[in-house]
């Protein structure tokens, strides 16, 4: 059976929207690949594959295609080679690691240069496959790249985008320079009477042209050569691009122009004029845009990045007994680290010795130091306060939380919306489509055009071209998902599924497990009710006693209370547990009695005074406890699982965007009803089995209802998958966070409104980015073809088209970017509540 993997990787030269749909297409040509998702914001594809695949085939394709991969190139010394056929072995042991492009193995130097495709394939893995041949490979750290860690490839990454943006900045100065002469010899010369004499008078209008020529010349073979070298070869392909159009316009004007200036005969009388400063301002313009756009498009992956910066560079570690410095790449797991005050955490572990706190905002977007102790879990990437901790590392590598969470928000960035499907299938047929309208309206105006016609015909045709560049159609929804995910990581809130951003939006009904969710998932004492002639803590401290003996945990609770209170838990002798009704012992020689009403009434413990203390207790949801001594009733004692602090104003919150609120729990009927009318929980679904959870999210699905399930444990993982959008609360367990396709990493209910303000908000984005780009296009291209010149005599100049085209990316760009300063909808921490009134009873889901 063939197995289906996944790989990510950069993809240069892709310009617009329909470059997409030609990178997909190539990819979908190669051999064993199931899926290709393109990402334009990011630069990235994503493709699924089975076993027949070969990386070699992808970089061929998208060679043959014009969008090269991005490749990462390592460079390991080989030990054990002693002849040629020690160099086949090698070679073939590493080319069939997927994401493997190529492998040249050097006898002499004994030396592997390896090119690999994508990030899932790191160093490490490739120098396990070579071990694995008989032939230890060691990466070369003096790699010129230095592409070693992640955070060396994101460095990388970064500064080559910024290098573009930097050669771009460059080439707009000089097209601007170059080309505002052309713009003042021409344009000044039509509108200001004042330079037309002048130049008249001085130039000449010949040795003017001429001037403009030689300008225009240099920006189109030397700032703008770019959209020849690629927009042509793609055209001759008969896959055109934006680069395509660019250069045909601007081709179209500078050889007319030029033909007018050096054999005006080939014109027909009366269309003798030049379009130089329009092919220059052209290039100048949407170099421009190009440069604008490379910058907003560098701060779409910020979060990435910052993500990637948390990781600490080196760590201090125990080893033969001594504390060594070493790179976090070296640390094992089992390895003993210690922190001073101050620094980052290099590694995820378990707190051996020490006491401090650990400021893990970075992960949970939650602002409060959280205390660290013995037997505690650290996370890496996050940053110790005043004290001292040594922890075991139990995570190193890919497997630490930190590396799990950009793995998620990349993935989440790269994804594909149901939405953008249909950008795509637009775009891909866009660009022909644009060409073929350029040509109708040249002929349209070269037919029936008023004189000179040709001049006509050429500057609609040409404004067409320009001003119908599918960039901003193609930017839309990538760069909203870029920074609408990466926002959302900020604030604690993880899209392990970037559609998850579009399902969750039409969500209507968010169902809640009680346990864990809703609650703190640990029974606390809420009330101690004593009769007369008792004392609280002589009670307290002989019931704690005996419920030492239990693993319930309702026993662990009233446990718990009493060692929060500083009593000592006395010996016990003679203790019996009686199955449904309680437990009993002898302590200092007292008999004690503890459990329902029940077992009271078997010993003959008479109820009748404080039946309604217990009655209430009950109809607040709370677990009723009876505890005898000697024969004589004690106390009342409750217990129950706290509402967490957040709870009430999630629900409400809820509730104020619209959205019905279900609650599904195991407890009884009665009680889950008594919850939800505190909590003003809309619908409940009571006595639900662990495996009937699923039953029970199909139940509120029906008539087409779209709903999203919040929970924690290992029996949420069926319903969080089954769930339109699953959501789990990060402090949950691995299995129900791997089912779910939201992570709420600070365990707060918060999280949930978070997250569907991060969705609404970055869908609301998206459609404003694709009203933009759509109807720029709808509304600029007829008056581009001079539809209305008829009526109003307006014409569309090809460099306002220019300077309107690269208008509308930035105008993309900068409104995606707005999601960088998305709030969390409920920010402030909830002060603490007590357990009382806000408890539910502690009934085991």
């Amino acid at each position: 059976m063939e197995s289906n993997r996944s790989l990510t990787f950069g993809v240069r030269e892709m310009s617009c929207a329909s470059c997409v749909g030609r990178v997909e297409k190539a990819l979908g040509a190669v051999p064993g690949l199931q899926e290709a998702h393109v990402n334009l914001a990011a630069e990235t594809a994503t493709i699924s594959f089975n076993d027949t695949f070969e990386a070699a085939d992808v970089t061929a394709a998208l060679d043959a295609a014009g969008y090269p991969a991005e490749l990462r190139t390592y460079r390991f010394s080989i030990e054990n080679m002693s002849c040629a056929s020690c160099v086949g072995r090698v070679e073939r042991a590493l080319a069939v690691a997927p994401g493997i492009a190529s492998v040249v193995v050097n006898l002499v130097k004994e030396e592997a240069t390896v090119r690999v495709i994508g990030t899932s394939l790191s160093p490490a893995d490739i120098a396990q496959t070579a071990n694995a041949a008989g032939y230890p490979a060691t990466l070369v750290t003096d790699l010129v790249t230095d592409q070693v860690t992640d955070q060396g490839a994101a460095d990388a990454t970064a500064d080559r985008k910024a290098e573009e943006a930097a050669h771009l900045q460059r080439m707009t100065l000089v097209a601007a320079v170059l080309t505002m002469p052309v713009f003042i010899l021409e344009m000044g010369s039509h509108m200001v009477p004042v330079i037309h004499d002048w130049i008249m008078d001085t130039l000449g209008m010949e040795i003017s042209w001429t001037i403009q020529f030689v300008l225009t010349t240099i920006v189109l073979a030397w700032p703008g050569r770019q959209f020849y070298l690629k927009g042509f070869p793609a055209l001759f392909k008969g896959a055109p691009d934006m680069n395509s159009l660019v250069a045909l316009g601007s081709s179209a004007a500078w050889g007319f122009s030029a033909v007018a200036l050096f054999v005006p005969t080939l014109l027909p009388d009366g269309t003798r004029a030049v379009y130089f400063e329009a092919a220059a301002m052209i290039v100048t313009l949407i170099l421009l845009g190009r440069f604008l756009e490379a910058r907003a498009k560098g701060r779409t992956g910020q979060a990435i990045r910052k993500l990637v910066g948390l990781r600490a560079k080196t760590a201090q570690v125990e080893r033969d007994g001594q504390l060594i410095e070493i790179p976090v790449d070296d640390i094992g797991v089992g390895d003993l680290i210690q922190v001073r005050p101050g620094e980052k955490i290099a590694v995820d572990g378990v707190v051996i010795k020490g006491m401090s706190y650990v400021d893990e905002s970075m992960i949970t977007g939650e602002p409060t130091p959280v205390e660290k102790s013995a037997d505690t879990e650290v996370v890496g990437g996050t940053v110790n306060g005043t004290g001292a901790l040594t922890f075991r590392a139990t995570k190193v590598g890919g497997d630490t939380m930190l590396a799990q969470i950009i793995r998620m928000v990349e993935d989440a960035q790269g994804a594909k919306l149901p939405i953008q499907d249909l950008v795509n299938r637009i775009t891909l047929w866009f660009v022909p489509a644009v060409i073929g309208v350029a040509l109708v309206t040249f002929l349209t105006w070269l037919l029936v055009g008023p004189d000179p016609a040709l001049s006509f015909a050429l500057v609609a045709s040409v404004a067409v071209l320009i001003i119908a560049c599918p960039c901003a159609m193609g930017l839309a929804t990538p760069t909203s998902i870029m920074v609408g995910t990466g926002r959302a990581a900020e604030l604690g809130v993880l899209f392990r599924r970037g559609d998850a951003l579009q399902s969750l939006n039409k969500v209507k009904t968010i169902a809640l497990d009680k346990t864990g969710t809703l609650t703190e998932g640990r029974p606390e004492l809420t009330d101690l009710t004593l009769t007369k002639g008792f004392e609280e803590s002589d009670v307290l401290r002989l019931v704690a006693s005996v419920e030492a003996m239990s693993e319930h945990p309702i026993a662990a609770a009233i446990v718990r209370r009493a060692e929060q209170t500083g009593l000592s838990l006395a010996a016990v002798e003679d203790f019996n547990s009686i199955t449904g009704y309680g437990v009993s012992a002898v302590i200092e020689g007292r008999n004690i009695l503890v459990g329902a009403d029940r077992l009271m009434i078997r010993e003959g413990i008479m109820l009748d005074d404080v039946h309604g203390v217990g009655d209430s207790l009950g109809q607040e949801g709370k677990t009723p406890l009876y505890a005898a001594i000697d024969g004589q009733l004690a106390a009342i004692i409750a217990v129950s699982d706290p509402i967490k602090p957040s709870t009430e104003e999630v629900i409400t919150a809820l509730h104020d965007l619209g959205l019905k609120v279900a609650m599904i729990t195991g407890d009884s009927k009665n009680t889950a009803k008594a919850i939800a009318a505190k909590l003003g929980i809309d619908t409940v679904i009571a006595e639900v089995l662990p495996g009937g959870k699923v039953t029970a999210i199909e139940k509120l699905q029906l008539g087409a209802h779209t709903v999203a399930f919040v929970g924690d444990g290992i029996n949420d993982a069926p319903a969080l998958a089954r769930a339109d959008v699953g959501v789990a609360i990060g402090t949950g367990t691995d299995v129900a966070i791997e089912a779910a396709d939201v992570v709420l990493m600070s365990g707060d209910l918060k999280g949930v409104i978070n997250a569907l303000h991060v969705s609404q908000l970055t869908m609301r984005n998206i459609r404003q980015n694709l009203f933009w780009a759509f109807g720029y296009n709808a509304l600029l291209i007829p008056v581009a073809a001079g539809v209305f010149y008829p009526v109003f005599g307006l014409m569309l100049s090809p460099d306002l088209a220019a300077g309107a085209m690269a208008l509308s990316s930035v105008f993309v760009l900068s409104n995606a970017l707005r999601l960088r300063w998305i709030t969390p909808a409920l920010a402030e921490p909830l002060s603490s509540v007590s357990p009382g009134p806000d408890c539910v009873p502690a009934a085991a889901e």
